[in-house]
């Protein structure tokens, strides 16, 4: 049976040089009040030291406030993070930026069945998934600093097994995690009843404890035994050694919203009351990818600009099958720091079922931004100069797809753009060119992605590209640009441009619904 200790008591139990594990993702099901301690006691006793963290998508709102796992970036208090993201919680990415401490970046995926890994006492997790990428030890295997690269840690190894180039990511023992639950009884049984996105609780506890480890919860609530329905326990209490109640005043479902029932499917609200995305150059990008949707598959939406063709497809009615890698499977998917949640879903899978499916083929199509991409068609989403982000399930995502569709604005920095009667007006350029030379980090590989014929395009607000075996092929342009100098003077390369260059549909720059439903 679990104790029930104070957050003072549960931080205690962090060891100088220790391993520890962290549950969440981004924005939801965050252990707030473990976090919050543990950063207090570091700054009243300078201990403990020397900490390495492992999560998955590093829990934060994006701010340098103290949310998240900003509450224990601490110099000392830290010395390696291995996870799939740092870039929600800022103060992470300075430090690994700055080198004060080592920073590991592996595929979300990848990350998750790790930790499975680690509790069935395997050495390794075998996957294709990072091949030709940063990831792949040919190229940085995974280590995005200097410090990382001075521990002379292995995280990755190249085999050939069957013939065939694999990628062996090797598990680690974990000394102790914090995780979170809505809800847990007194014999320790956690429930994830109220939570938005899909469970890793489970794989981090079980982890943890088959190492040896101890796995502390903090809940919103404490019920008696017997009385959760054992459809909604993720993590039996036999997994379990410490409960903490949560602090009401940090416990939220997520960053966005204290509680949302609609999140997690106790309450379904009408789809048209939803508010529409107002018009701009992102919904512009967001209107030419939904017009790719297709009825039937399972598509995935990434964060940022993807995350709008949600919205885009339930403003037009189009009966597609949304995913996010968080868990959430149909419904609408949230925009902004709401991202990872799907209001209306009809089902929310484990992250390690999720990408369990995505890396086998299930999804028919995928949507995802882009930061930099270079003429061969390699595209970085995790690294800006000495800044690594880390991909997140970018790299699972786009290498298992069979149609990827890359978006994001043609520039950045400082881009200025409005629609004047059906045609794209740019008023200021952006700064940073995103077509360039080379990238500055590999997190999809265009070589890779000719040698499984993925159809691949590349969509923004005036261009749209193909990737070809000779490269990128400009095959359309938005009313309103001038080809010369809009489009081709703002890249650092030549592409191809097609025979049949065409503009883009005239329906996409006009403030009204395109009628895309009509055509499924």
């Amino acid at each position: 049976m679990a104790r029930i200790i104070s957050a003072a008591e549960a931080a205690a139990l962090v060891q100088d040089r220790s391993t520890l594990a962290v549950g969440g993702f981004a924005a939801y099901a965050v252990p707030e009040t473990l976090l919050s301690e543990l950063g207090r006691l570091f700054d009243e006793t300078a201990s403990p030291k020397g900490l390495t963290v492992t999560c998955g998508i590093c829990p934060g709102d994006y701010s340098r406030d103290p949310v998240g796992l900003n509450r224990i970036a601490k110099r000392g208090l830290l010395d390696t993070v291995i996870a799939a993201h740092f870039g929600n919680p800022p103060l992470i990415g300075d430090l690994i930026a700055e080198n004060l401490v080592a920073g590991y970046a592996l595929p979300l995926g990848v990350m998750i069945h790790l930790f499975e890994a680690i509790a069935g006492h395997q050495s390794a997790v075998l996957s294709h998934v990072g091949l030709g990428t940063y990831a792949d030890p040919r190229e940085e295997g995974c280590k995005v600093n200097a410090k990382a690269r001075e521990q002379n840690r292995t995280v990755v190894e190249l085999l050939r097994v069957a013939g065939k180039e694999r990628l062996a990511y090797l598990t680690f023992p974990i000394d102790i995690c914090f995780v979170r639950a809505s809800l847990a009884d007194a014999d320790g049984n956690l429930s994830a009843e109220n939570e938005a996105v899909g469970d890793v609780t489970f794989g981090i506890a079980a982890a943890t404890h088959n190492s040896g480890g101890i796995v502390i919860a903090e809940v919103e609530k404490i019920v008696p035994s017997g009385t959760l329905n054992p459809r909604n326990v993720v993590a039996h209490g036999s997994l379990v050694d410490y409960l903490v109640p949560a602090d009401p005043n940090l416990y939220r479902q997520g960053y966005a919203a204290v509680y949302r029932p609609e999140l997690c499917g106790r309450k379904r609200i009408e789809p048209d009351t939803l508010p529409p995305l107002p018009m701009s150059n992102r919904k512009l990008i967001a209107r030419r990818a939904a017009i790719d949707l297709a009825p039937g598959g399972l598509i995935n939406l990434g964060i940022g600009i993807p995350s709008g063709i949600g919205s885009v497809a339930n403003e037009e009615g189009i009966h597609a099958t949304l995913s996010l890698e968080s868990g959430p499977q149909g419904g609408v998917p949230l925009d902004g720091l709401g991202f990872g949640a799907n209001v209306n879903a009809e089902a929310i899978y484990s992250l390690s079922d999720t990408f369990h499916l995505y890396d086998g083929g299930v999804l028919s199509m995928s949507f995802l931004g882009a930061a930099e991409v270079d003429k061969t068609g390699n595209v970085n989403v995790s690294r800006f100069g000495s800044s690594c982000t880390g991909p997140g399930g970018f790299i699972n995502i786009s290498q298992n797809t069979p149609k990827v569709r890359f978006v994001c604005t043609f520039t950045t920095g400082g881009l200025k753009e409005e629609i004047r009667d059906g045609r794209l007006v740019i008023l200021q350029e952006g700064r940073q060119k995103k077509f360039v030379k080379v990238v500055q980090q590999i997190t999809f590989s265009g070589r890779y992605a000719r040698s499984t014929h993925q159809d691949v395009q590349f969509i923004t607000e005036r261009a749209v590209f193909r990737l070809t075996e000779e490269g990128l092929l400009l095959t359309e342009i938005a009313p309103g640009v001038e080809l010369e100098r809009d489009i081709l003077a703002q890249m650092e390369f030549s592409p191809q441009i097609a025979e049949n260059l065409s503009l883009m549909d005239p329906r996409i720059f006009r403030d009204a619904p395109m009628g895309l439903a009509a055509q499924q």
